[in-house]
């Protein structure tokens, strides 16, 4: 008896298995283009800098993948924002752009809506503020705040709204976005306060009304899809002289350069 009851649990699990391959191949997700992915690194000005405000304009490339898994989303990123320091206080505020190329490969050549790729592009703007204590050669950015607004068109935009009622298709289909977080960073320079590193760790999620949660998810308890919707990021941070450069990981891979002035 105990054998015929592992081998029904077997074939059951099997069966099941199955079921959830099958229905995650047939169905396609779509997610907003920049759906946790405008969140970066602003960097300020820190308290062993003889300038207490700078600006700061650079440009880089962003790569991730969709829900899909094969799809992929190239996008290049432009960046101006300003800084400020005070005593144990950050602030840095900004405005972005990205132009980006949706890449696909889930739907394939003689399907419905095929496509090769989708337009994307978004504009929007950041704020960010940090407390921080001196240590040494280093400033601790204990607590931080980091929010962004993006605003997103294009025919990859325009595709999500019209997959979103066809059969076995879903999609998240917001063009505005707000994404609220805390960070936290070290940032410390070398014996001559020549090179500059900051790391920085933030966590955090996109507010709003995500579809996804009531059709493709809708399986899920309220719970998960609220830890689903939490993300985290972490940036590295050199500056030398008036150069700069980021590379940032977390759902994604982004790498940029700038120049302070």
């Amino acid at each position: 008896m105990p054998a015929l009851i592992n081998i029904s649990l077997a074939k059951t699990i099997v069966f099941i298995s199955a079921a959830l391959l099958l229905l995650a191949s047939c169905s396609k997700v779509y997610v907003p283009a920049l759906y946790h992915q405008d969140i970066v690194y602003q960097p300020k000005p820190a308290s062993f800098d003889s300038v207490k405000t700078a600006n700061y304009a650079s440009a880089g490339l962003n790569v991730n993948t969709n829900n899909n898994g094969s799809d992929l989303l190239f996008s290049s990123q432009f960046n101006l924002s300003r800084g400020h320091v005070f005593n144990n206080f950050n602030l840095g505020y900004g405005v972005f752009g990205v132009l980006g190329d949706y890449q696909n490969s889930a739907i394939q050549k003689g399907e419905p809506n095929y496509f090769g790729d989708k337009f994307s592009a978004a504009a929007g703007g950041r704020i960010s503020a940090d407390y921080y204590i001196k240590s040494g050669n280093a400033d601790i950015r204990i607590v931080g705040v980091e929010a962004a607004y993006s605003h997103e068109f294009g025919s990859y935009a325009a595709f999500r709204k019209y997959v979103d009622t066809q059969p076995d298709y879903f999609a998240d289909t917001r063009t505005d976005l707000f994404s609220l977080g805390l960070t936290s960073e070290v940032i410390f320079h070398n014996r001559g306060n020549t090179i500059r590193h900051g790391i920085r760790g933030f966590i955090g999620t996109t507010f709003g009304y995500n579809e996804l949660d009531y059709t493709y998810y809708q399986a899920q308890s309220a719970a998960d899809n609220r830890y689903r919707n939490i993300f985290g990021k972490l940036s590295y941070f050199i500056n030398v002289k008036n150069y700069f450069a980021t590379i940032e990981t977390g759902e994604n891979i982004f790498v940029r350069v700038g120049l302070k002035f």
